[in-house]
């Protein structure tokens, strides 16, 4: 039971420290509950009318932006949950909710603006048809590439530089293989956290995870105080001489 409550706890503090995290993911939450209760045809259309698309850019940019933010177009919430929990709210304990919003909207905004460019070259050269106008592009997915890859400053070396190479192949690979314009929103996400370094020169140090594996380790019995000839331990008050 003692358990129990001090990982509720630790629960509660993690979630109260990632205030942001949690509110975007609790409106992420009814909205995928709204969209489950939605006929497939009139959830298309809804979904195109807060879509980050070239057409709603040119007509409504600033709603548009912030109505993909809070929709998903995938059917299950939970993947969202564990990466919220993982990227995001780390993310925001560490930068502090500001910081973190500054990180995840530009990348949201930037990488948005530049792939949909992207799209528009490709149309107007013919390599993409005229319908692409009209693509479905809502979710989350760029912003959370952005605070991946802020979050590299987050390690010390060497593990920031481990951990920089897998999320590189992680975004990198699929821009090399599919080449689609959403493919390379989510690459100049990553690069737009990577040039956040600015914002994180002043928070705390970074993070060597060999040191939470040493944090709990017990104390080696040199670390205690000398013994005298016997194995006694020294008189604490003694007797002052006469």
């Amino acid at each position: 039971m003692q358990s129990m409550r001090r990982f509720l706890l630790a629960v509660w503090s993690y979630v109260r420290h990632a205030p942001g995290t949690y509110l975007w993911l609790a409106a992420l939450f009814l909205t995928t509950v709204a969209m489950h209760h939605m006929d497939p045809h009139f959830e298309h259309e809804f979904l195109l009318q807060r879509s980050t698309n070239l057409h709603e850019l040119s007509t409504n940019p600033v709603r548009v932006f912030v109505a993909s933010l809070f929709w998903i177009d995938d059917s299950s919430w939970w993947p969202y949950a564990v990466l919220y929990t993982v990227f995001h709210a780390q993310a925001e304990r560490w930068l502090d909710t500001w910081r973190w919003l500054a990180v995840a909207g530009a990348a949201h905004v930037l990488a948005t603006l530049i792939s949909e460019g992207a799209l528009l070259w490709a149309i107007r050269e013919g390599h993409a048809p005229a319908s692409s106008v009209d693509t479905l592009d809502v979710g989350v997915s760029y912003a959370l590439a952005g605070v991946v890859g802020v979050l590299t400053y987050r390690l010390a070396p060497p593990w920031r530089y481990v951990y920089l190479v897998v999320v590189l192949i992680v975004y990198g690979g699929p821009l090399l293989t599919g080449r689609t314009f959403t493919d390379l929103g989510h690459f100049v996400s990553v690069l737009i956290g990577l040039a956040c370094h600015p914002l994180v020169r002043d928070r705390s140090e970074p993070l060597n995870p060999l040191t939470l594996l040493r944090r709990d380790r017990p104390a080696r019995r040199n670390d205690h105080p000398r013994t005298q000839e016997g194995g006694r331990p020294p008189c604490p008050n003694p007797p002052a001489e006469r």
